[in-house]
């Protein structure tokens, strides 16, 4: 089984990247969540390796929607920012989609405004989602041949499978996606059985195990769960897997670092500037 090492990968995208210290990012955290506390303090230190500037504005589980919204619309105005994004998930009591597109497409560098989402289905959105493009990144150094193979998503919303098929078939592949707190874990294994690459965006540790691939399988891994000081674990089953998979992203290391890369990639082109 080969394992992708996505921090080298990152290290090269953002070498490649110049031009930061004008630039500055702005990050909106709701709650405690330990994972997006570990992905925006991922996506600092890359800023930091680059000059990139950025602001974080954190909001209690207990805020009001509102309040946020109107923090967004203030960023949205300041000149000074280039980029917004909203750590995802947001606690279940907040209304995601409204919040997201608070934010203004022309600053939306992760990809998930309806505008982008929209304009993404036309080929020319401001910017493409950073997770997509991590994803199909992989996939091409993990998958000969994407073209008619099947490709199988696993989400738990609308938001990330959507996203992710609408850029894949506008790429020219086909992709389907589950969500799964909809299915019955029977279906989930049966298209899992099926499927020639599967990615997992869920966050349910050792979801994945080996009776659940075909021989050969490419795993892309971009759940994470923090077990402990330093302990994260993937919703792949490495060991599980290790004898059946033919590649895997590991967890930490994988995806992670590639889509922070994208996300710096998108906030330096940013084409106002």
């Amino acid at each position: 089984m080969k394992i992708f090492n996505g921090k080298k990968a990152a290290e090269k995208i953002l070498s490649g990247l110049k031009g930061g210290s004008s630039y500055r990012l702005a990050i909106i955290l709701v709650g405690s969540n330990l994972e997006s506390k570990l992905y925006i303090k991922n996506k600092k230190k890359a800023c930091k390796k680059i000059k990139v500037k950025v602001s974080c504005f954190s909001f209690k589980e207990e805020a009001e929607e509102d309040k946020i919204i109107k923090k967004i619309q203030a960023l949205n105005k300041d000149k000074s920012v280039n980029g917004i994004i909203v750590q995802l998930p947001l606690p279940k009591k907040f209304n995601t989609s409204r919040i997201m597109d608070s934010i203004d497409c022309r600053k939306d560098v992760d990809g998930f405004h309806k505008t982008n989402r929209g304009l993404l289905k036309k080929g020319r959105p401001y910017f493409y989602p950073v997770l997509s493009l991590a994803i199909l990144f992989v996939l091409e150094k993990g998958l000969k041949d994407i073209k008619g193979r099947r490709i199988l998503a696993l989400t738990n919303s609308d938001i990330f499978g959507d996203t992710l098929k609408d850029f894949f078939e506008r790429k020219g592949f086909k992709i389907k996606y589950l969500i799964k707190k909809q299915e019955k874990f029977a279906k989930i294994k049966k298209e899992c059985l099926k499927a020639d690459a599967i990615i997992t965006i869920l966050g349910f540790p050792g979801f994945i195990k080996g009776h659940m691939i075909k021989e050969g399988a490419v795993l892309i891994d971009a759940g994470i769960k923090v077990m402990g000081v330093n302990k994260f674990k993937g919703d792949v089953d490495k060991k599980s897997v290790s004898g059946k998979a033919g590649f895997l992203t590991p967890v930490p290391g994988g995806i992670g670092p590639l889509t922070v890369a994208f996300l710096l990639k998108n906030l330096l082109h940013d084409s106002r500037h």
